[in-house]
């Protein structure tokens, strides 16, 4: 007879939740897999919740069976999920799907396996000599097993026609066969060998950071620590010894890196470290194959992985014993989720430290000023690494005004102003290596009739079409959509129609007239295209095989090219005028962050910013390295204002292929978040959203800021559980939203 109820969610795309009674004896606990009936079929699901039997009219159908015994989902884990659920406003079922990705819930992954012949001791002479003349077969197989490692061999690594063999030797007892799961290793088909590397000798800051760190190791509850550390300054030195000392300890280490692209040089620079224990070294992103993924979470869950590296997912990695969490480029507005949930990794990171009460470090150059408030508010604990570990000094900084540049060629200015020219040649003639930095992919920002004024537009988003000259298409960068070329305008036929701006393909294409004789190389998510083309760029540039590295944010942060000792960063403006009162923040954050890949080595760097608003004070704090200087005008910018970090602000949108519809939905929401507005909270107007038109949806946004996070999330929720939606209208609510566009 049952005594418990459990609700199910159902594995598939509808997030289907059920109610089921458990059989008598059948240990259920939320987290666990079940199999449940589903009409006149079994299905399987995750436990979310075990509830006392309620008294009902009707009989509940029971579970049929328990997956596995043990709940996949740690208890930590799901209190960390119904945490995201309640602050960020979204249902609990739509988090598990995050804390247990698909790879792990499908019925269709699975363990790989082979089948292996083990010799368990070596024959006898006599019999070796028997079977040569009895069973050549059989004698060949046994000289290939007894000369493989632990005298054991995958049977498919022994030839076609074994099998009759292997059974006739298994039967006699020479061997025995056993059945071995195999890894699909996320790695395996990496090039390089990775050299066991030594620890570094530390500098007095980067010592006094790790003692700080680990003290903290040593405290029942430690406050998260923020490592503010100029670019260069040793930062990942830091973490890589912290990390021992918590291995050493018996604990486990996560590491959260803000894009998959960064995943690989970390792997290999903790597997450098860790040398003797690279099998236990586990990568979790979502560029992971569904087997890859499979063997990776299950490694880390069974505890055969002590360290695990990977983007924003990772951080529901079902690591045991958690000792570390290590935050890289906590700044990094990709730690953002974009889909429901939009949880922020960095804060989620925070609050499971906080659950597992170990320690967390974030890391950053150019810190978050949500981050940087914390710890003016005492709690966050603050570590400084003000010097280049090398002790080299921070590359001089020049700004290159472009009006002045424009006015001198007498009409638009240049791509590379006279003075990046000069210094470009200057590098190239002495043998080192220069990266130019511009954060726009494609060759053209857009094609212009100049007769009617009319701009190629993308059909379904209100942006212009970006023209790729590789492809010979234009192309939108919001939703992908692809157009031949016009060769005459669309609207009055003339032929004269004219690109404007550019992108790293234009400056590919002058960089390759004005330096011939330099080996030049683009990254871009365009020239990026083919499997580990982006790790096979760094290493060719790494060896001095490239002089110029052109690229857009993916060469921003992260990497140490002793070598170069010019960045060019070619408009400085292109973040800057937006609708976002982050933009100030960004570029500062951008400028800083590319510059400091500049000057890592012996010899001296330097940094040319092109910009049109050099009196900018974000290119001004960034040009003399001043973070307290940029922070503290931006605080007191925000603080008058109230916007984060002194409030909270969320975004509620709506969506539709039906202007009207979409905005009249959003006014109506309006008027009822307006009725009983809970006291603190400042409710926006209906407005068109900066972008207003996206994947051929219209949007509208209301903006919400308050000082206090629940009662916001909470309020807007209510009115969205009794609202009533268009079928064709989608309304998303984003919790400390990143994006306003």
């Amino acid at each position: 007879m049952a005594v418990v109820n459990v609700r199910v969610l159902i594995d598939g795309p509808s997030e289907l939740v059920f109610d089921y009674a458990v059989p008598m004896g059948l240990d259920v606990r939320p987290g666990c897999r079940v199999r449940v009936p589903l009409r006149k079929k079994s299905a399987t699901g995750t436990v979310l919740a075990v509830v006392e039997a309620e008294q009902m009219d009707f009989a509940l159908r029971e579970l049929e069976s328990l997956i596995d015994p043990e709940p996949l989902i740690t208890p930590v884990l799901l209190r960390t999920g119904e945490w995201i659920a309640d602050y960020y406003g979204c249902g609990f079922e739509t988090v598990i799907r995050s804390l247990l990705p698909e790879a792990v819930r499908s019925e269709e992954n699975s363990a790989k396996t082979r089948r292996i012949a083990v010799l368990e001791a070596a024959p006898e002479e006599a019999v070796l000599e028997k079977l040569a003349k009895r069973a050549p077969r059989q004698h060949a197989i046994l000289s290939l097993i007894l000369h493989a490692p632990d005298m054991r061999m995958a049977v498919a690594d022994l030839g076609e026609g074994s099998a009759a063999a292997l059974k006739g030797m298994e039967k006699a007892g020479l061997l025995k066969l056993e059945i071995e799961e195999v890894r699909r290793d996320p790695d395996a088909d990496g090039v390089d060998e990775i050299l066991e590397s030594q620890p570094l000798t530390l500098n007095p800051e980067q010592q006094r950071a790790l003692d700080a760190i680990l003290a903290s190791v040593e405290e029942p509850s430690p406050k998260p620590i923020l490592l503010l550390g100029v670019t260069g300054s040793g930062k990942t030195e830091v973490y890589l010894q912290a990390a021992r000392h918590v291995i050493d300890r018996g604990k486990t280490v996560l590491v959260l890196v803000p894009e998959i692209s960064l995943t690989p040089q970390t792997v290999r620079r903790f597997k450098a470290r860790f040398a003797a224990m690279q099998d236990q070294v586990a990568v979790l992103h979502s560029n992971l194959s569904q087997g890859e993924r499979f063997d990776e979470w299950h490694r880390i869950r069974k505890g055969v992985a002590r360290i695990v590296i990977g983007a924003r997912s990772a951080v529901f990695a079902p690591l045991p014993d958690l000792g570390l969490i290590l935050v890289d480029e906590e700044h990094e507005n990709t730690y953002k989720q974009e889909s429901v949930p939009r949880y922020h990794g960095r804060d989620v990171a925070v609050l499971r430290a906080a659950f597992e009460k170990c320690v967390i470090v974030l890391g950053s150059a150019t810190p978050s000023l949500e981050s940087w408030q914390n710890t003016q508010a005492g709690k966050y604990e603050l570590l400084r690494l003000d010097q280049r570990a090398d002790g080299q000094a921070m590359p001089l900084v020049r700004i290159v005004d472009m009006r002045l540049e424009a006015a001198k060629h007498k009409g638009a200015p240049a791509i590379l102003s006279d003075k990046l020219r000069t210094a470009l040649e200057q590098r190239l003639e002495k043998g080192e290596q220069s990266i130019l930095f511009l954060n726009r992919r494609g060759f053209a920002r857009s094609l212009q009739c100049p007769k009617c004024g009319h701009v190629c537009q993308c059909p379904h988003c209100s942006v212009a079409l970006t023209y790729h000259r590789t492809d010979e298409r234009l192309v939108c960068h919001v939703c992908g959509h692809q157009a031949i070329v016009p060769r005459k305008c669309p609207e009055c036929k003339d032929p004269a129609i004219i690109l404007q701006g550019y992108g790293t393909q234009k400056v590919e294409e002058v960089m390759a007239k004005v330096l011939p004789q330099a080996k030049i190389a683009r990254i871009d998510a365009d020239a990026m295209r083919r499997k580990h083309a982006l790790r096979d760029t760094l290493n060719a540039f790494k060896s001095h095989k490239i002089d110029i590295l052109i690229g857009t944010q993916m060469i921003a942060k992260g990497l140490h090219f002793p070598n170069v000792t010019l960045v060019g960063i070619l408009n400085a403006d292109l973040g800057l005028h937006v609708p976002d009162f982050r933009a100030g923040e960004r570029t500062f954050q951008l400028i800083t962050q590319v510059a400091g890949r500049a000057g890592r080595g012996e010899l001296e760097g330097e940094v040319i910013v092109q910009t049109f608003t050099p009196h900018s004070p974000s290119i001004q704090y960034a040009r003399r390295h001043d973070f307290d200087g940029f922070s503290e005008q931006e605080m007191e910018f925000r603080r008058q204002f109230s916007f984060p970090p002194f409030a909270h602000c969320a975004v509620l949108t709506s969506r539709s292929n039906h202007e009207r519809r979409a905005e009249f939905t959003l006014q109506t929401l309006h008027l009822r978040l307006a009725e009983d507005l809970p006291p603190g909270i400042t409710l926006g107007e209906v407005l068109p959203s900066p972008l207003v038109r996206s994947h051929g949806q219209f949007r509208f946004q209301i903006t919400l800021r308050s000082h206090r996070a629940r009662p916001l999330s909470r309020h807007v929720q209510a009115v969205l559980a009794r609202t009533s939606l268009p079928e064709d209208v989608t309304v998303v609510f984003d919790m400390d939203a990143l994006s306003f566009s």
